[in-house]
């Protein structure tokens, strides 16, 4: 009821983003391009629907082959302007997304800053060797113009089922999915049957070879950085930590109580209360939280007790013509 009541807003907050869209496709706002290969993951939501593990995919696929440099705005970070991510960040300096891509992928290059364009112009002066960016989370950042756009959309969330903030979730109208290269319907069951698939790819009015499918892989294992320990070990019971946007899958995939589960808002900055509540909760069994949620506990709750549960992003089908478009796409540039 109340976001219906919230209907009105969302015509007015629809006009100006309508028009702000429109200014950009006249060129009466101006885009900076770039002569390298960018590629941006993003969505038309406000988040859940699997970014980081998206870029993650990106990275495994290309950031060995070319020298290449993901750039973020660094969300909850409590610094500002252009950062380059070394070995004194913290997720606190940083945000915790970009401090998760610094730890698993040392062999890129890890930035942020509130403007892609700064950013990818400080990148390009530091690094002049520097092949491929990966702007992560750019979809409405209009100022910069990417060679290559990866839409996201949740399964049980479409953009094209959801109203525009505040009485939905969108960012912006489902028309903006027109500006991206590729739509990849994301957290769907395993078992999507390839009817299900392309009834979605007729709803969703985009090129039907251009729409992928893609599911979240949970490792069999949970971590702490140092030492793993198979799911099937967890046979004492644990607290379940997460502060994402939309953690039901986390909690389905461990498997874990509601009574044992403690749901914090996405980036959640841990204060020294939120710290001891846990641990109050915990009564010293482990704590299982997400990978996202790792980077920002990790040193405030001791590594004996704090695990996280990696995930990556797999694709149901035609994967492979997914990674050529990409492929293709940096090779040509």
């Amino acid at each position: 009821m109340l976001r219906k009541l919230l209907f009105p807003f969302s015509v007015v907050y629809y006009v100006i983003m309508t028009i702000r869209n429109w200014l950009y496709d006249i060129k009466f706002f101006s885009s900076t391009s770039f002569e390298m290969p960018i590629i941006a993951v993003g969505n038309l939501s406000v988040g859940g629907t699997g970014k980081t593990p998206m870029t993650e995919y990106i990275v495994r696929l290309l950031g060995q082959k070319y020298d290449t440099a993901i750039l973020s705005r660094g969300y909850g970070r409590k610094t500002k302007g252009f950062v380059l991510v070394d070995g004194e960040s913290t997720a606190q300096k940083i945000g915790d997304e970009p401090f998760q891509y610094a730890i698993k992928f040392p062999y890129v290059k890890v930035a942020v800053c509130e403007s892609r364009v700064a950013g990818v112009n400080a990148l390009q002066q530091l690094f002049p060797k520097n092949e491929l960016v990966i702007l992560d989370d750019a979809f409405q950042h209009r100022a910069i113009k990417a060679g290559f756009y990866v839409l996201l959309t949740a399964y049980d969330d479409l953009y094209i089922r959801d109203w525009l903030l505040p009485m939905g979730n969108l960012r912006e109208s489902a028309a903006g999915a027109k500006r991206a290269d590729v739509v990849v319907v994301t957290k769907c069951p395993v078992n999507l049957s390839v009817d299900e698939q392309n009834a979605i790819k007729r709803k969703l009015n985009f090129a039907s070879d251009k729409v992928f499918f893609s599911t979240i892989e949970y490792a069999d294992f949970v971590s702490n950085g140092k030492e793993s320990i198979t799911r099937n070990e967890l046979v004492v019971e644990f607290v379940a930590v997460a502060g994402i946007a939309k953690p039901q899958y986390f909690y389905e995939t461990l498997g874990v109580a509601s009574e044992n589960a403690m749901t914090f808002p996405d980036h959640h900055p841990f204060s020294t209360q939120d710290i001891q509540s846990i641990l109050d909760k915990a009564q010293g069994k482990k704590i299982l939280t997400t990978e996202k949620d790792f980077m920002r506990l990790k040193g405030l709750i001791a590594e004996q007790q704090l695990y996280y549960l990696p995930i990556k992003t797999k694709f149901l089908n035609n994967g492979e013509q997914f990674d050529q478009l990409l492929q293709s796409f940096v090779a040509n540039k």
